[in-house]
């Protein structure tokens, strides 16, 4: 049960290329000689998950729904076991997945719909950032795009670059500016022009949670004069490459604002795609993005059937 076109689908087959030979290697060795699932294959599947950085909570979870299916529905044969840990990891990520949103050209129910992108910087936040924008102008929306990092040197010019590539209007200030005041000026800017979606980038920095949380908050309250919902989504990009890092950084932006959605990106030059299913688990936030390559095409809205069939599918 798949979602994805045919050209999408085998842009998140090559993205996911290294993790899924790096997770076929494992498992055939895991079940090498063997015809039945018992404990020794159990074993050696908990490790594969594990250095697939799945994470230890999420793989334990997933190794007892296997044992309570083998033991239930008797299913004893190796062969089999490719297909019940498909089954079982998308029944674990169904929990935390919204499949209605399945579409960058969907009628949106807020308008302008406000996106507060958040992340460490080298996440590829800036090149999500121009991605969406991409995607969604490509679907016909008017898009808007706030610089509101303005703490990094090169974070304002960098934003300028993709937005002028992808052909999206920026809002900005000099270097050192109040991001809120960015923020503001970029809302008032979007309910004027009627613009469909606005993107507001934000500073990057983790090394004091206290300021960030505070900076964040101030954001969001000042865009609220402008737009009372807003911001309607508070996206988190995090970095697929860093593996458990990328844990470590969702614990940090999770604790310092309300984060509603993870676009996880670099999945394509990393054999550690296997973090997507602990991340979702863990955090209980919906994964709504993956980038699987360094086009603008590349960045694809996340679906838990087409995701887990890339992943462990036989080629």
């Amino acid at each position: 049960m798949g979602f994805l076109g045919k050209d999408k689908k085998e842009s998140l087959n090559k993205g996911l290329e290294k993790t899924k030979e790096s997770v076929f290697h494992k498992l055939s060795r895991a079940v090498a000689g063997k015809s039945k699932v018992d404990d020794e294959v159990l074993d050696n599947l908990e490790e594969v998950l594990v250095s697939s950085d799945v994470g230890v909570a999420t793989t334990l979870k997933i190794i007892e729904r296997i044992e309570t299916r083998v033991a239930k529905d008797k299913y004893l044969n190796t062969s089999e076991l490719n297909t019940i840990l498909k089954e079982e990891i998308v029944a674990l990520l169904e929990k935390n997945q919204n499949d209605s949103e399945s579409d960058f050209s969907l009628t949106l129910k807020n308008v302008p719909y406000v996106i507060m992108v958040v992340g460490v910087n080298g996440s590829g936040k800036t090149t999500t950032i121009a991605k969406l924008a991409y995607q969604f102008k490509s679907a016909g929306k008017k898009v808007l795009i706030g610089a509101a990092d303005t703490f990094r040197a090169a974070a304002i010019d960098q934003l300028q670059i993709w937005a002028d590539r992808v052909g999206v209007p920026v809002v900005k200030q000099q270097m050192g500016s109040d991001p809120a005041s960015v923020a503001f000026d970029t809302l008032r800017s979007a309910v004027s022009s009627q613009t469909d979606v606005v993107i507001i980038d934000t500073a990057g920095r983790l090394h004091n949670k206290i300021n960030l949380m505070s900076e964040l908050s101030k954001i969001k309250r000042v865009m609220e004069k402008v737009i009372p919902e807003a911001p309607h989504e508070v996206l988190l990009v995090l970095d697929g490459s860093t593996g458990q890092n990328a844990f470590e950084q969702a614990k940090q932006f999770t604790s310092a604002t309300d984060v509603t959605a993870l676009a996880i990106t670099k999945l394509d030059g990393t054999a550690k795609g296997g973090v997507v299913i602990g991340i979702s688990d863990q955090f209980k936030i919906p994964v709504k993005y993956i980038g699987v390559g360094e086009k603008l095409e590349d960045l694809l809205i996340f679906n838990r059937f087409d995701f887990v069939d890339s992943l462990f599918s036989s080629k």
